[in-house]
């Protein structure tokens, strides 16, 4: 019989690459794990890793075991959590990824909201962009995620076809421009107006997703400078060395100080989403979260 507390063992070794540092993640010993390990391939009558010096391969009984991994346990855990809260043993947990617009947006209200109502419900927070966040979700590492997708190249019919999506806002994207731009104050600006000018790039998603309005508006951006964080993005534009655009909720989490905020043409949109796995939106606590989410969205 193949064992919960074994599968999460191989899932660790799969993610780190060794015993060693699988133990690290779970707090336990070297040998523990490579007894654990042993007797999960006892039962699976087969190998799972195969040795390369210091590092673990899966065999491909290996990788069939760790892909189902993740369905398995996120099931079990479903299972308990809503077992424990009928049971009134306790509120339960959420473990919520989030990419960080949302984490100073939304995340706020939904949390103060779940610890007012339910304050036995243990929540934890971490940050992560789409589409690292949706992997987290579907390898297990978390039971709820806060995420985006822009329409078009970006968007994929089946992306999230195996998860449940609860749409929770439409986020329209803004341009920045310093306050001494030509455009600063103007109604509206067409983003071939901006065709000149330096510019700076927010998240990965967001850097393609640029590039790709901008080349419909016939032109390529020439991109000074990309990073992942908002108030720099923010800084970098109000110290005058670029334009850029950014999610509403970014703006709104951030100071823009020395920088104009303009409508840009065409009008860009990022839908933003819950997801969750079809077993842990059936845990009381995932669903009142995703619930106060909703809430917290349409304020």
């Amino acid at each position: 019989m193949i064992e919960a507390r074994h599968l999460r063992v191989l899932r660790a070794v799969a993610g780190t690459g060794s015993f060693s540092a699988a133990a690290r993640e779970l707090g336990c010993t070297q040998p523990a794990v490579s007894q654990q390990m042993k007797a999960l391939e006892q039962s699976a009558g087969t190998p799972l890793l195969i040795r390369t010096g210091r590092e673990m391969r899966l065999t491909q009984a290996g990788e069939a075991l760790v892909r189902h991994a993740a369905g398995i346990l996120a099931g079990l855990t479903a299972a308990e959590e809503e077992v424990a809260a009928i049971a009134g043993l306790r509120a339960g947990r959420v473990r919520l990824v989030s990419f960080p617009s949302g984490s100073s947006t939304l995340v706020p209200t939904a949390l103060a909201a779940m610890r007012a109502e339910h304050p036995g419900t243990r929540i934890s927070l971490v940050e992560a962009e789409p589409p690292r966040s949706v992997e987290m979700l579907r390898e297990g590492d978390c039971d709820l995620a806060l995420a985006f997708r822009y329409g078009g190249a970006d968007h994929s019919a089946a992306e999230w076809d195996d998860l449940v999506v609860r749409p929770l806002l439409t986020d329209r994207l803004v341009g920045l421009v310093p306050e001494g731009h030509r455009l600063a104050g103007a109604e509206r600006v067409g983003m071939a107006e901006l065709a000149d000018d330096p510019w700076i790039a927010g998240c990965p998603r967001c850097r393609r997703h640029l590039v790709d309005v901008c080349e419909g508006a016939g032109f390529t951006p020439r991109i000074d400078f990309a990073t992942d964080d908002y108030p720099a993005v923010v800084g970098l534009v109000g110290a005058g060395l670029g334009v850029a655009v950014l999610p509403e909720l970014a703006v709104e989490s951030v100071r823009a100080k020395g920088v104009s905020t303009v409508s840009v043409e065409p009008a860009v949109e990022r839908e933003v989403v819950a997801l969750t796995l079809p077993d842990l939106a059936r845990v009381p606590a995932v669903a009142a979260t995703l619930a106060e989410l909703e809430r917290a969205a349409a304020r």
